[in-house]
């Protein structure tokens, strides 16, 4: 890797913001969830969540354009389950929900911790989640269109929330711990190596403080022998 390469992923952890983050609630289309990873990864996000479909996902490395690459995605397997990850992280949940109570998008705080809750393609957010959000947002209309594209809801939701925390010099200084960056800066830059110790189960070598292995030939060797070290779980 060039050293302006490095230096560019560097950059962009920098700016990551741990503690803002996309729970999409059950979105099926491949092109709507890869359109919102992209979206994410605009803003900083570092990771979202997923509550996975009836049917699962397909493939939608296409319209990410690799941004799958940069923004950890967690399933789970339900809406609750998703709360309650995001609630330890001591979050809000902002539901895109048109409801009674339904505030404008730009009226809530998102320089606090929060996730930004999405719905599924026409059922939308579901009750259960919706009762469980602390807030319900929506985008003001003015035609006679009702809604909007999920992703397209979702960018111009998260552009009020990057201009809130631009303007109170969140993207300033690092919001990642130190090993927070290590490892990223490894599985970005290493991400060959990375998928394979995934596949097999092994622990990622060691790696210092810029994400570079510390000895590859003394790994490879390892590998090689059977002698490296399995990692505790697989990552996912």
């Amino acid at each position: 890797m060039t050293p302006e390469r490095h230096q560019k992923l560097k950059a962009a952890l920098l700016q990551r913001q741990p503690d803002l983050t996309l729970i999409a609630d059950k979105v099926h289309k491949p092109r709507n969830l890869a359109a919102l990873i992209r979206n994410a990864d605009a803003v900083g996000m570092h990771q979202i969540h997923c509550v996975d479909p009836r049917d699962g996902y397909h493939h939608y490395r296409g319209t990410t354009l690799g941004s799958d690459r940069w923004v950890r995605k967690i399933n789970h397997l339900s809406f609750a389950e998703a709360a309650a990850a995001v609630r330890d992280e001591g979050m809000k949940i902002y539901a895109a929900h048109f409801s009674d109570r339904a505030i404008d998008y730009r009226q809530v705080d998102y320089t606090c911790p929060c996730a930004i809750l999405l719905g599924a393609e026409k059922e939308g957010v579901s009750d259960e989640a919706g009762a469980l959000a602390d807030e319900h947002i929506v985008i003001p209309m003015m035609g006679m269109v009702s809604s909007l594209n999920v992703s397209t809801a979702a960018g111009i939701i998260l552009m009020e929330a990057r201009n809130q925390r631009q303007a109170a010099g969140m993207y300033d200084q690092p919001r990642l711990s130190g090993e927070q960056i290590a490892l990223s800066l490894f599985e970005w830059g290493n991400s060959q190596v990375a998928e394979f110790c995934r596949k097999r189960g092994l622990a990622y070598p060691p790696y210092d403080a810029e994400g570079e292995i510390i000895d590859p030939q003394g790994w490879n060797q390892a590998v090689k022998n059977g002698t490296a070290p399995t990692a505790e779980r697989a990552l996912s």
